[in-house]
């Protein structure tokens, strides 16, 4: 069978997921295309995705998420109307997205969660299966705890949801664990998607604290921790553009660019994992059974619902802020679960080409 994939650009975690499914997928002897990846000024495609992904990426401008200019906050207001905006430019996206598909005639299109996705899937009514991916589409199950209280940010995501899924002919919704799958919703509880890199790594007790920030603002909350702690070493992974590959502020810190290989090398042996709620980087922390400290970017619910069903798995704690001295404080009272994880994350390469037929 031939697949097209359609990934958002946003973060990492995507990627990743795309990266471990079209391992699977080869493993079983069907084609990847193409894959069409929405891209933003904000936002560079990671280097180690064009290298490993095994195929042509088309990059296209796609609907991302505006934040303040401090790039910690998202502001939904400011979204809506930048991508109205460029709508003509969306459009163009879409054609082009149209003429892949016609060229390649695959048999499925699975989008990893891109608004353009979603949104020719019903406009042109591609022949071709559609099937969506994310751990977002788990707030639909019955069985979900959402963060208190911010009911208009909660619409929003559901929306976000609809929008993503639009024509779908299967939603699997990635979790940290098991749940019912409810067929009526054509909704699929499915584990996480975790390279093989990350399963295989080394992992040791090291003495320092990984901290990824999807936005390089909080490098000021990073270095005023380091100030109080200068003992404590940190490695920080950013994509902040105009920095170098390694931006060596001391002996105990340290920022790196988005380096596939070396992420998981720092995450196998540290301490312990801070991270601004990605779904991804969390499983992979939990695989590894290091702790984690989420902080859910301001504005964005997704995260907090990330942080929620996390720390509801066993993964570790949240924080409104990022204060990486509340993972010092909760280090003592981690609880390992990461072999029943590992039992489930494992049933990946069985479950996801049963449902992608």
């Amino acid at each position: 069978m031939k697949y097209i994939f359609i990934i958002q650009g946003e973060g990492r975690g995507h990627m990743t997921q795309a990266l471990s499914l079209a391992k699977i997928l080869r493993h079983h002897g069907h084609e990847i295309t193409r894959v069409i990846v929405g891209k933003s000024e904000r936002r560079s495609i990671p280097q180690f995705f064009t290298d490993k992904i095994g195929t042509e990426v088309v990059p296209l401008e796609s609907p991302n998420f505006v934040t303040d200019k401090q790039q910690k906050s998202v502001k939904p207001f400011r979204t809506i109307v930048y991508s109205l905006l460029k709508a003509p430019i969306y459009k163009k996206s879409m054609d082009r997205m149209d003429e892949i598909v016609r060229e390649d005639q695959p048999d499925v299109i699975v989008n990893f969660y891109d608004f353009l996705g979603g949104l020719y899937n019903f406009s042109r009514r591609p022949k071709a299966l559609f099937i969506c991916i994310a751990h977002q589409y788990l707030i639909s199950h019955p069985k979900f705890d959402f963060p208190p209280k911010r009911k208009l940010d909660k619409l929003s995501l559901q929306m976000g949801n609809k929008i993503t899924s639009l024509g779908a002919n299967k939603i699997l919704a990635l979790s940290f664990q098991l749940f019912q799958d409810v067929p009526k919703k054509k909704l699929y509880v499915v584990p996480p998607l975790l390279r093989d890199e990350v399963k295989e790594a080394q992992v040791t007790s090291g003495d320092h604290f990984l901290v990824y920030m999807v936005n390089p603002g909080y490098s000021a909350e990073v270095e005023n921790f380091h100030q109080t702690y200068p003992e404590q070493a940190l490695h920080c992974f950013w994509d902040k553009k105009e920095m170098p590959e390694e931006h060596q502020i001391d002996a105990t810190l340290t920022y790196h660019q988005l380096n596939d290989e070396k992420f998981i090398s720092k995450m196998a042996s540290a301490k312990g994992y801070v991270t601004t709620a990605g779904f991804e980087s969390v499983c992979e922390a939990m695989y590894m059974g290091k702790p984690v400290l989420m902080v859910p970017v301001q504005g964005h619910y997704e995260q907090a619902c990330n942080a929620v069903d996390a720390m509801k798995a066993g993964a570790g704690t949240f924080s409104e802020s990022f204060n990486i001295e509340k993972l010092y404080q909760y280090l003592p009272n981690h609880v390992d679960i990461s072999r029943p994880f590992q039992q489930w994350a494992d049933q990946a390469t069985e479950m996801f080409p049963k449902h992608l037929k």
